[in-house]
């Protein structure tokens, strides 16, 4: 068994933006682990052939959740997408807002694991890329009382298989989503947006460190770089996360009706 001490993080696991994404991370994080300290082990076949998983993501979702440009789409069919910036370098990343404030998930079926969006930030919770290797947090909860096997006969299985995949759609998704946002900070598309929510029972929140694509900005490209945008897959991308704002409206909407029960 080797412990691993260098890992290829993805930009998240270093250090999550301050306010809104910070609180969420940082209760993520406290649920995966279970308060325990970090375990990190390379993945074999041979200390770890008896090992099992919990495949369901219940208890998994945190509000706040970082995602890769792939992913736009799905997200964007039922929460908002937002940037945020890493507290340690000032750089963006992209999140899928599932609730207004940490412990709360608005998303149908995100309290069951089983919204209709599932992130591959949580999808591959437990697993980190190693050099040419996965590694597990052993101590990780997703590795106590689970029922799906990683090997069978020696081999990965297809749990595994598809740990793998998302590790590998994580890992290509963060590339693509920095050229991403490159782009759109080069045509200054980007702008910060202030959300304040007032609800029937006279509470109010405010949502602040987020940023979108401005709709204006785009509106006033040339053609040629609305055809550029168009032709690398970064016009769908932003139009994505422009017109996932509306669903803010639609979170709002359920929350109220929970303050209502």
């Amino acid at each position: 068994m080797r412990l691993v001490h260098t890992l290829h993080h993805f930009p998240w696991e270093i250090a999550p933006c301050a306010g809104l994404a910070a609180a969420s991370q940082d209760a993520h994080e406290a649920r995966g682990r279970g308060d325990v300290v970090t375990q990190l082990e390379t993945l074999n076949r041979v200390d770890h052939a008896d090992l099992r998983m919990r495949t369901g993501l219940e208890g998994s979702y945190p509000h706040f959740v970082p995602i890769v440009v792939g992913e736009f789409p799905a997200a964007a069919s039922c929460c908002p997408i937002f940037f945020a910036k890493d507290a340690s370098t000032g750089q963006f990343y992209a999140a899928a807002l599932f609730g207004f404030e940490p412990g709360e998930l608005l998303v149908e079926g995100a309290e069951r694991g089983d919204a209709v969006f599932r992130p591959l930030e949580l999808q591959r919770q437990g697993f980190h890329l190693s050099d040419d290797n996965i590694s597990i947090d052993i101590n990780h909860l997703r590795f106590n009382g689970g029922t799906a096997a990683l090997f069978e006969a020696g081999e990965p299985s297809d749990t595994l298989r598809r740990i793998q995949r998302v590790l590998g759609e994580l890992h290509a998704g963060f590339e693509a989503t920095r050229a991403f946002v490159r782009e759109l900070l080069a045509l200054k598309l980007v702008e910060p947006v202030d959300i304040t929510l007032s609800f029937d029972d006279g509470s109010s929140l405010t949502l602040d460190g987020l940023y979108t694509v401005s709709r204006d900005a785009l509106a006033e490209l040339d053609d040629s770089a609305i055809t550029a945008l168009f032709r690398n897959g970064h016009l769908q991308a932003a139009l994505c996360m422009s017109f996932s704002l509306n669903q803010v409206a639609v979170l709002a909407s359920k929350r109220n009706r929970r303050l209502a029960e």
